[in-house]
């Protein structure tokens, strides 16, 4: 065999490409083509990014690539969030006075109460709250009882998973309030009249 026939059967008559010995299928011959530069580089920073990673997550635990890490710390934070947001609630409470309860019930009246007992509590459909007769009674405990469980016989809906609790104690400092007052067209009392408990000091 001459060195001319040799190389025909080693390398590729148009490409000059050698091929690779034992890769042929169909007549179809491999060559040894070489990678492409920006290709066998890539190829090499993913095998450094892998050990770098790799490192990070099992040699110095950095919680940055750590998802459970990550995860609880962010947990933590809201944890913590929320006992603060706890521990001012009591104090922002202590710190409202009786003027702004009325003010802020006076809110939640006219916009949930006064369909049925009247812009100025003086009894609609639902009872007049500003005279002294009451039909379930007339102590906060007694209203509160009545807001949160309602009386459904007599059209009065729960309001305890519509209202927060500050929300109910709110409204009932505003009722309150109307006590004595003199609205127009005050309905007829109804129940029985509520005599307050006087404290003795």
């Amino acid at each position: 065999m001459t060195t001319q026939n040799k190389k025909q059967q080693e390398y590729d008559d148009l490409t000059q490409i050698k091929y690779i010995g034992g890769h042929d299928y169909d007549g179809i011959r491999e060559l040894d083509n070489r990678l492409p530069p920006w290709l066998k580089y890539l190829f090499y920073l993913s095998i450094v990014f892998s050990v770098s990673y790799l490192m990070l997550v099992f040699v110095f635990e950095d919680d940055s690539v750590i998802q459970e890490k990550e995860y609880q710390k962010e947990m933590a934070a809201v944890h913590q969030a929320e006992e603060q947001e706890a521990e001012a609630a009591p104090v922002e409470k202590k710190e409202r006075t009786r003027e702004e309860m009325v003010a802020a019930g006076q809110v939640t009246f006219e916009k949930i109460c006064s369909v049925c007992h009247g812009k100025f509590g003086e009894g609609l459909v639902g009872p007049n709250m500003t005279d002294e007769y009451w039909i379930h009674g007339g102590s906060f405990e007694n209203m509160k009882e009545v807001v949160l469980n309602g009386v459904i016989e007599k059209g009065m809906i729960s309001y305890k998973n519509q209202l927060s609790n500050q929300q109910i104690d709110d409204v009932l400092t505003y009722i309150e309030s109307l006590q004595g007052t003199n609205p127009p067209n005050p309905k007829a009392p109804q129940g029985e009249k509520y005599f307050p408990e006087e404290t003795t000091e």
